[in-house]
């Protein structure tokens, strides 16, 4: 976006615009999101950031009417394959902070020196600002969602000290940290809980998104209904639980029992990955509903929403076992899996085991899975691979790259690494051509068919193609969708 633009959006108070950019005013030395209802400031004393981190690292404080740092995520980082959006996925994934920035460089395969200085000329600040801000973020989010001391607040949010805990917040959101808490709205969440409200853009097709956990609900592991779906998660600091439902508002809240606060931000950003939270579906809708063939049904499910992984591993085996195979079946497998090889944690609210390791299903997995022997062995060596290193998989990967290794492994065809990409890493632009469900959705639309013909037809809806291919699973005929993935 161009100056004139941002500075038109944030006169009009657009909503649609926030998290994608921040608006930093330099008379007041404040920065806001576009939607603030504070009265527009002069074009020439403002300055626009595409981070929040750029605008503290700038010398600007956080807005205390609009709160910026509670805005929608920017859809930008799934848009971007580049070093820059794979290296925002991973910070927001808190790997910076459990493995610090030498970590971060070597999975994008950069030297430090380098990647500080990439993300600081593009975004303003380098990673440890960027690190910075996300746990800014954690520790808004821990002082109006608990009850918790600020010293417990500190370095669960993950803090190297309470001094350095105090002085961030009041540089980031001009106030200590008790006068931020005593804005919040309500109750805090009973002890051992948090309940937080996670913002998002309007449309959003929950009901979609509900149904669509709920078939492939893995019981023990996954609880899921019309408003809610609720699972079970290994952490780096241990077992955790959360649940994501709509309220009658609207709004979509999280409620979640960690082991460890300090996992908190990991675990927003992997819920907001999970339902596709920071989508711009207006950019998506306006895309798509130019085709003819699709018009309809963009107006029937306004704000689809591409179903993210929490556990990109996890993922990964439940593609293998789905392949070829119905939901029902792959889902009766999957909880077969998880019954035998899923550690036990406390019982919660219907959930009761993890989904297995890596480790355990390449141990045993032989054991408990059905199948051909081929498929069989193509799944347990998949996870040996996982749970040595010799494969790797997160949200941050080059996409080129990870379709390569995955192809590699036998047993993984382009189907499953194209699948698993379009739900690892939020890639937006990824259609399955030989997928039969998707085939039939697009027959139902009146869209090409055949395998080469779709693809070619796809191609006119990108940069959305996995977008695409929601509302082609949607429209498949009733009959047909047991044999969606």
């Amino acid at each position: 976006m161009t100056f004139d633009e941002r500075y038109r959006a944030i006169s009009s108070r657009d909503t649609r615009f926030d998290g994608q950019f921040v608006t930093a005013v330099r008379t007041t030395g404040i920065y806001c999101r576009p939607s603030c209802p504070a009265r527009t400031p002069r074009a020439e004393n403002v300055t626009f950031f595409p981070t929040s981190a750029a605008a503290h690292a700038a010398g600007y404080r956080a807005c205390k009417r609009c709160l910026p740092e509670a805005a929608p995520g920017s859809p930008e980082w799934d848009l971007r394959g580049d070093v820059v959006g794979r290296a925002m996925r991973l910070i927001a994934d808190g790997i910076v902070d459990r493995e610090g920035v030498p970590a971060l460089a070597a999975r994008l395969g950069y030297s430090t020196r380098h990647l500080t200085r990439l993300l600081t000329a593009e975004l303003g600040a380098g990673p440890l600002a960027l690190a910075r801000a996300q746990r800014a973020h954690t520790a808004r989010m821990l002082l109006v969602g608990t009850d918790l001391p600020a010293s417990e607040v500190a370095f669960s949010a993950g803090f190297a000290s309470v001094r350095q805990f105090n002085d961030t917040v009041r540089e980031v959101f001009g106030m200590p940290p008790l006068a931020l808490r005593a804005q919040r709205r309500g109750d805090a969440a009973p002890a051992g809980s948090l309940d937080l409200a996670l913002p998002h853009r309007e449309p959003w097709d929950g009901p979609g998104l509900f149904e669509w956990m709920c078939v492939r609900a893995v019981d023990g592991a996954e609880v899921a209904g019309e408003r809610s779906f609720a699972r079970t998660l290994a952490l780096p600091g241990g077992p955790a639980w959360f649940e994501l439902r709509q309220d009658e508002d609207g709004r979509i809240r999280l409620r979640a029992r960690l082991t460890a606060l300090r996992d908190l931000g990991a675990l927003v950003t992997r819920a907001r990955r999970l339902f596709d939270l920071d989508a711009d579906p207006h950019a998506v809708d306006a895309a798509l509903a130019a085709h003819p063939e699709l018009r309809g049904s963009v107006a029937r499910t306004p704000g689809i929403r591409v179903p993210g992984a929490a556990d990109p591993h996890e993922m990964l085996i439940r593609a293998m076992v789905g392949q070829q195979i119905s939901v029902a079946a792959a889902t009766t497998a999957l909880t077969a899996l998880t019954e035998a090889l899923g550690e036990r944690v406390p019982a919660w609210e219907g959930t009761d085991r993890l989904f297995p390791t890596m480790a355990a299903i390449a141990e045993r997995g032989h054991e408990v899975l059905r199948g051909p022997g081929a498929r069989i062995r193509a799944i347990v060596g998949a996870a040996g691979a996982l749970a040595d290193g010799t494969l790797t998989l997160t949200s941050g990967d080059d996409a080129a790259e990870q379709r390569a290794a995955l192809i590699a492994m036998p047993g993984i065809g382009p189907w499953t690494a194209d699948y698993v990409r379009m739900r690892v890493t939020g890639d937006p632009d990824v259609v399955l051509p030989g997928d039969v469900a998707l085939r039939a959705g697009a027959r139902a639309l009146g869209i090409p068919h055949e395998p080469r013909e779709l693809t070619a037809w796809a191609a006119r809806t990108a940069p959305w193609r996995s977008y695409l291919s929601a509302h082609l699973w949607r429209n498949v005929p009733a009959p047909q969708r047991k044999t969606l993935p």
